[in-house]
């Protein structure tokens, strides 16, 4: 189930980017005293009371720059409409002011739920300065101090209660939720329109056409795929329009929401950093993933697959467990393909190894290549046991995991896959003491 989204609205310099680094426990925003700085989108997760939530910073809304104000109305319905819970960040020096009146509104309107944030409280005796903003009757207002961290966790317990997860139908039909996911304009809206063999997606050549993610069921010998069409993730530092990031928040939390990701990449491009940091977004939140080449039909040189195959191994190199595949999305070859290979990867990242096999398999592993000491300190690790799958995560009991070294843990993945599969999907490896025996 994918993480609740919380996002941050409010005008222009009201603190909201304060706030965000204040929740989030970092300086992750620029922030400054002149309005309307935040405009590259940032999303960081927080964990209060045991519950997770994917936390928005946007920009402050009702900018006076004419190359925004078209896009006002849409990025206010976007983040209506995207977030779970919306955080309203007002100023409690100057009281309501019309914008956030409207604001309000457009919230009450959609019956989004809310918490309002009053913030620059700075001295907690002036706290009765909320009340003023009940008027925007969307309940009970908190204050807040981003700068001196005041009441910082009463307004967290706020949001958590209001997050608290309902109960969802699950579907009796097995099904593989996939998510396409890539740059504008490498091909997805084609690459889905292949598979299902019909035109239901609109097709462009114009970068970032898909601005809603949409959900489609495909049917094959009786498994159920739900292909998740995204918009082209761009580099933040590119998303300057709004509704553009409210496109790509959708596309970030159609992967987390997902099993599978289809990495789609151009085969006249090569790979680039975002293509990176897309494929790294897929990889932390732990989905199956299949490296689809498309428009494979434009490359002539016969010896074209395998130069391509050594440049993306090389600059995905922590991406070397999936598979790549080339297909031509307009002609449909090997498009079909890609089925199996989500087959496949399902298959893979929801193996489980029995106990007693894994430990036979760990004492060969460390016969073979026994871990290192550390100045003289014996690392001993004693047992493993996988405890999940999605992605298969295995749990190592060490005497002194805390000098464990990386490249020794590397080797116990390496050794993993050599001897159990998992093409497609991450592994998680997690290392916890437990006392010696004599």
């Amino acid at each position: 189930m994918a993480k609740p989204v919380v996002a941050i609205v409010g005008r222009p310099n009201v603190g909201k980017s304060t706030l965000f680094n204040r929740l989030t426990g970092g300086r992750t925003a620029i922030v400054a005293d002149v309005s309307g700085v935040t405009r590259d989108r940032l999303y960081r997760d927080v964990e209060w009371n045991r519950a997770v939530f994917s936390l928005i910073d946007t920009g402050g809304l009702f900018l006076e720059d004419e190359e925004f104000a078209a896009h006002i109305q849409e990025q206010v319905d976007k983040a209506i409409s995207e977030a779970d819970l919306v955080l309203l960040v007002v100023d409690g020096r100057v009281g309501p002011t019309t914008e956030d009146v409207e604001i309000a509104q457009l919230l009450q309107k959609n019956r989004r739920k809310t918490v309002i944030a009053v913030n620059m409280v700075d001295n907690y005796k002036d706290s009765h300065v909320a009340y003023s903003f009940l008027e925007l009757g969307l309940g009970d207002p908190v204050p807040v101090s981003a700068v001196h961290g005041i009441n910082i966790d009463g307004l967290l317990d706020r949001v958590v209660e209001l997050l608290s997860p309902t109960s969802e139908v699950q579907d009796e039909h097995e099904e593989i939720r996939v998510a396409v996911a890539g740059r504008p304009n490498v091909g997805k809206s084609s690459l889905v329109n292949a598979l299902l063999k019909e035109k239901r997606l609109i097709v462009s050549d114009v970068p970032g056409t898909t601005r809603d993610a949409i959900d489609t069921v495909l049917t094959r010998d009786g498994r159920r795929y739900v292909l998740v069409d995204t918009s082209g993730l761009k580099k933040r530092s590119r998303v300057t329009v709004n509704v553009e990031y409210y496109s790509m928040l959708r596309s970030l939390k159609a992967i987390d929401r997902a099993d599978i990701a289809l990495l789609v990449l151009d085969a006249g491009q090569g790979t680039v950093e975002q293509d990176k940091k897309i494929g790294g977004y897929i990889q932390d939140a732990g989905k199956g993933l299949v490296i689809v080449v498309n428009k494979w039909d434009l490359v002539e040189a016969q010896d074209a697959r395998n130069r391509f195959d050594r440049l993306v191994r090389t600059e995905l190199d922590f991406l070397s467990y999936a598979v790549i595949h080339y297909v031509s999305a307009n002609s449909g070859k090997g498009v079909l393909k890609i089925l199996d290979h989500i087959d496949n990867v399902n298959q893979q990242q929801t193996r489980r190894i029995g106990t007693g096999n894994l430990n036979a398999w760990l004492s060969e592993t460390m016969c073979l290549n026994p871990p290192p000491s550390v100045k003289g300190q014996e690392v001993k690790i004693y047992y493993v046991a996988q405890v999940s799958i999605k992605p298969p995560t295995f749990v190592f009991f060490v005497n002194k995991p805390e000098i464990l070294h990386f490249s020794y843990k590397r080797y116990l993945e390496r050794r993993l896959r050599e001897s159990y599969g998992f093409e497609g999907t991450p592994l998680q490896l997690i290392f916890r003491p437990r006392s010696s025996r004599s």
